[in-house]
């Protein structure tokens, strides 16, 4: 049953049953391919015993070889069309999935999880991807680990080294809480309907040593200030953040003339430590 249901003619009958259609505005591109899903299961590392929280789950293709994996998950789906189909695709593993109707930008999402070690495995609408990974790495520390598909660009910046083209704000943020690797690409050929975009995995790792709230949302301050002129030196784009931008940027061992690009998340550290230490001077 779990085959035929990951396949494209089961995906266009379950729709046409339900009278319903992939809606754009909600970003529905379904994966109607077995090895695919069964692959992102694997790339996820999750087995017996681990607690998953999917994302957007749709008809559940990804959901049921999570299942098949050995791993207890949490469906989340927003679209009430699909909620029916979604339940009766995943009756068979109902011991061991829980299918929710709520909207993940707007949940309680330590509510409806609770506890620490969850894994997060998802195929993320696009216009929500970026978005989503920083609200679960600053607000949702239940979730350690995440494997995510979205467009490829997305996943090449929650993933980038400094000094790519890729690299910005998003990258030193998602840098702040986790560490982060592609995962390999998906072709457009798996979905239904095909996107006109590329696809990719990214893994995030959440690491124990967090940032204290205050040091990385000062980090966060000087990232937004400092990528809104991405190709000018520090000295101009962190005029606004600083009384003496040049005197602050030499004491946290900085190159005022380097481009916000450039700094890893150790340097933009030491920046934040120096301006929070200036701001309790004052």
């Amino acid at each position: 049953m779990t085959n035929q249901l990951l396949t494209l003619p089961a995906v266009k009958e379950l729709l046409e049953r339900a009278g319903t259609v992939p809606r754009r505005s909600l970003g529905q591109n379904f994966v109607v391919d077995p090895n695919t899903v069964r692959r992102i299961a694997r790339l996820s590392g999750v087995g017996p015993g681990d607690r998953v929280v999917e994302i957007g789950a749709g008809l559940g293709s990804l959901t049921a070889a999570l299942a098949e994996a050995g791993a207890t998950v949490v469906a989340v789906e927003t679209d009430g069309r699909l909620v029916p189909l979604l339940r009766e695709v995943l009756s068979p593993y109902q011991s061991s999935v829980e299918v929710v109707h709520a909207d993940a930008r707007r949940m309680d999402w330590n509510a409806l999880l609770g506890g620490t070690g969850w894994h997060l495995v998802a195929n993320l609408p696009y216009n929500i991807a970026t978005s989503l990974v920083l609200t679960v790495l600053d607000e949702v520390p239940g979730v350690s680990q995440l494997l995510v598909m979205c467009q490829r660009e997305a996943a090449e910046r929650l993933a980038a080294e400094p000094g790519s083209g890729a690299y910005g704000a998003v990258s030193v943020r998602v840098a702040i809480h986790a560490d982060a690797e592609p995962a390999g690409a998906v072709p457009a050929t798996v979905f239904y309907p095909r996107p006109d975009v590329e696809s990719a995995l990214v893994r995030i790792t959440r690491r124990a040593d967090a940032l204290e709230s205050e040091l990385r949302a000062e980090i966060e301050r000087l990232v937004t200030a400092a990528f809104a002129h991405r190709r000018q030196m520090l000295r101009r784009t962190l005029r606004s953040a600083f009384d003496d931008a040049d005197a602050a940027l030499v004491a946290a061992g900085v190159d005022p003339t380097e481009r916000p690009e450039r700094l890893g998340l150790a340097q933009w550290v030491r920046l934040a430590t120096v301006s929070l230490a200036a701001r309790q001077q004052a």
